[in-house]
């Protein structure tokens, strides 16, 4: 049984016991017990333990967690303290250089951006070591939908920042009017001078957080 410990216990109740989600499961306990798979299984949820329901401010959406060794740890684009940061997340840190002029983080542990309402969640939340979306299509994009669903369902506004053509694709399921979308390239090296770069995301979304009465966040680390 999933426990958050905040109010998304609430929200998703039910989630667990659908069948997709019970056959998800029986795929990751197959998974987990013959290949290196990361995150963690017990750091799988940890950006909504991290911020919660009521607590959402902006949510940054990426793709799936990285692939290499002690780097994910169930946060979309952190990596756990002490790891370099990645290149994608090193392309993260010069826009936001770039943009709001913050010098460029040699930590890559973006937990305080997720204490502060910034929910940092993947469209896929495990994959294999090694191999790149090797986890797509197996049941967590119907998750991550609903999870996507109940944030839209909210009364007060969110920033969704959707960064990659997978994270694009919840595009649809925000149709509430009072919310406000931000789209660009993946930060890969691959596709971040593609329009990553100069999207100004960061600046922003404060724009509008405060427009909207909200506390901007903090993006220093």
């Amino acid at each position: 049984m999933v426990h958050f410990r905040n109010d998304w216990d609430e929200v998703l109740k039910g989630e667990f016991e659908k069948e997709y989600y019970l056959k998800l499961r029986e795929f990751l306990k197959d998974e987990y017990s013959r290949y290196t798979i990361y995150p963690n299984m017990y750091n799988i949820f940890n950006a909504l333990k991290a911020t919660a329901y009521k607590d959402v401010k902006a949510v940054i959406l990426g793709q799936d967690p990285y692939h290499n060794p002690n780097q994910a740890h169930g946060m979309a684009f952190s990596v756990q303290e002490g790891t370099p940061p990645p290149p994608s997340l090193i392309n993260i840190f010069k826009e936001l250089e770039d943009d709001l002029g913050i010098e460029r983080s040699k930590s890559g542990y973006l937990m305080p951006w997720a204490r502060q309402g910034v929910l940092l969640l993947n469209t896929v939340l495990t994959v294999r070591a090694g191999a790149a979306n090797s986890h797509r299509g197996k049941g967590w994009e119907i998750f991550t939908d609903c999870v996507i669903s109940h944030l839209n369902n909210r009364s007060s506004p969110i920033v969704f920042l959707l960064w990659g053509n997978p994270a694009k694709k919840k595009q649809s399921l925000i149709t509430n009017s009072i919310h406000h979308v931000l789209t660009a390239p993946h930060p890969s090296p691959l596709s971040a001078h593609y329009g990553f770069f100069g999207c100004k995301h960061f600046s922003k979304t404060n724009e509008i957080l405060t427009t909207e009465g909200i506390t901007p966040i903090d993006w220093r680390l």
